[in-house]
């Protein structure tokens, strides 16, 4: 409690500080009510009142689908633009990529066994939206974070010492991804398990030098402009989120348990302490994949253009 505590005084201390430029948009407070809405009925839940309601079942993503609305609504005030008041397609799109993209690591778990999850309603159905609805809140939960981080300011877009990253680096960054991917599953699954902390920085390394080679948005290049902040934002971003994955968690009736073999005997909250670190890259490969969806589309939209060209020109 005291980690979230001070996590959330300190950013609350840098928004007081921060210049505005807008006021703060409806659905933030929407989405504050959310928030201590599902908290109040949650107690009431425990009281063994409004049960009917499920509210304990689905709490985590009432929690974050508050969340979602509230920081929204800051990063507005403090750029007078947001994702969701800009360009609500997009923020849609990037919820439902969050789908599949979290189920990539579902995969992983399915068969290393690192969390599993308890308390699940008995309804087929009711399972089903459970997990869709929590998934789809995991991307833009680290994206709007980050664009909260870098609209207070925290870390300014200085020019710093540039670091040039040629192609033979490159490629052994992208080589070095692959193993980290690959590992946890062609290792035998006990084995496997201790090395899934792997897969949480693997896919990053693997897909950035891919959007640096297709002219995508990439930390390589960022950081060969010298410009940190996107890193630095997106990192601390995981830290957030994850410290609030971890609370909101912890109070639901359906809910995630760790099992893999490594610090359960000091946790906080479900976590084991060594697993939040996880939470920091998490969060840069949150940013690396989705890229890569988008460079992938570029790329594509570029095939067919050129295609259409050149059958207009007979070639």
């Amino acid at each position: 409690m005291a980690l979230l505590f001070l996590t959330v005084l300190f950013l609350g201390a840098a928004y007081v500080r921060a210049p505005r430029k807008a006021p703060v948009r409806g659905w933030s407070w929407a989405g504050l009510a959310v928030i201590l809405g599902a908290e109040s009925l949650l107690l009431l839940d425990w009281l063994g009142r409004f049960r009917w309601l499920w509210v304990s079942t689905f709490f985590t993503p009432l929690a974050w689908t508050g969340y979602l609305l509230f920081i929204d609504g800051l990063v507005w005030s403090l750029r007078a633009d947001s994702r969701l008041g800009r360009a609500p397609g997009r923020f849609a799109a990037l919820a439902f990529w969050s789908i599949p993209l979290w189920l990539i690591f579902e995969a992983y778990n399915r068969r290393l066994r690192n969390w599993t999850y308890v308390g699940l309603p008995n309804s087929t159905m009711a399972c089903g939206l459970g997990y869709v609805w929590s998934f789809a809140t995991i991307w833009p939960a680290i994206f709007e974070t980050s664009d909260f981080v870098q609209s207070l300011g925290i870390f300014r877009r200085e020019r710093r010492h540039r670091i040039v990253f040629k192609s033979p680096t490159r490629l052994t960054i992208l080589v070095l991804g692959l193993v980290f991917v690959a590992a946890p599953a062609l290792f035998p699954a006990r084995v496997g398990s201790y090395f899934f902390g792997a897969v949480w920085i693997g896919f990053a390394l693997l897909v950035d030098p891919l959007n640096y080679r297709w002219k995508g948005r990439s930390l390589l290049r960022d950081l060969e402009e010298g410009e940190t902040s996107t890193l630095a934002s997106f990192l601390l971003s995981g830290w957030i989120c994850g410290i609030l994955w971890e609370f909101w968690n912890y109070w639901a009736s359906a809910k995630w348990l760790y099992v893999f073999p490594i610090g359960q005997g000091s946790k906080i909250f479900e976590m084991p302490l060594p697993g939040y670190l996880g939470f920091l890259p998490f969060a840069v490969e949150c940013f690396a994949m989705y890229q890569f969806l988008r460079t992938v589309k570029n790329q594509l939209l570029k095939l067919r253009h050129a295609h259409r060209e050149s059958v207009k020109l007979g070639v």
